[in-house]
């Protein structure tokens, strides 16, 4: 059962990420899909979706946003977000095992995942951007990489959190 779920997860991050909307770091639902996999199965059967969802990624599998995949991706001026995402699971699975079902601690594990997601991501963006097409400097880095997410990214840890609390009781997860 928890393959299956697993499976499940990581193509809903597959599928959210192709819901997109093109931008230096593009918009999608990918960290929403990512907040859903962690409340639906906890840290670290989450992490574990998330390493299968970015393998399959760093294999060519078209999963990323723009139907994109493989290493290349990995390595772009994205990459840190997408790996980022691994750090994400484990302080979630931190979290849970500093104290189990409460939603204080759901809700701040998120929180700083996603900020921990956000600073590895941005200083990635800042090192390949650098290496590619000259020095950014970090407030334009920011201004482009994380600002205009960080309104949007709320909201979708929000429904994730609604959303993953519900079909864990329907599920019995």
């Amino acid at each position: 059962m928890d393959l299956a779920f697993g499976a499940v997860c990581a193509a809903l991050m597959a599928v959210c990420s192709w819901i997109s909307i093109p931008a230096a770091v593009p918009f999608t639902l990918q960290t929403f899909a990512v907040f859903c996999t962690l409340g639906l199965l906890g840290g670290k059967r989450g992490t574990a979706a998330i390493l299968v969802y970015l393998l399959l990624g760093a294999l060519g599998v078209p999963v990323f946003a723009g139907f994109s995949g493989g290493i290349g991706i990995l390595f772009g001026t994205t990459g840190g977000y997408l790996l980022g995402f691994i750090l994400m699971g484990l302080v979630y699975w931190v979290g849970e095992r500093l104290s189990r079902d409460s939603r204080g601690v759901r809700i701040v594990s998120m929180l700083l995942g996603l900020l921990l997601c956000y600073a590895f991501g941005t200083a990635w963006f800042i090192l390949v951007y650098t290496r590619q097409s000259g020095a950014i400097a970090l407030g334009t880095a920011l201004a482009w990489c994380v600002v205009p997410f960080l309104l949007p990214d709320l909201v979708k840890l929000a429904l994730a959190l609604l959303l993953s609390d519900r079909l864990r009781r329907a599920l019995h997860l």
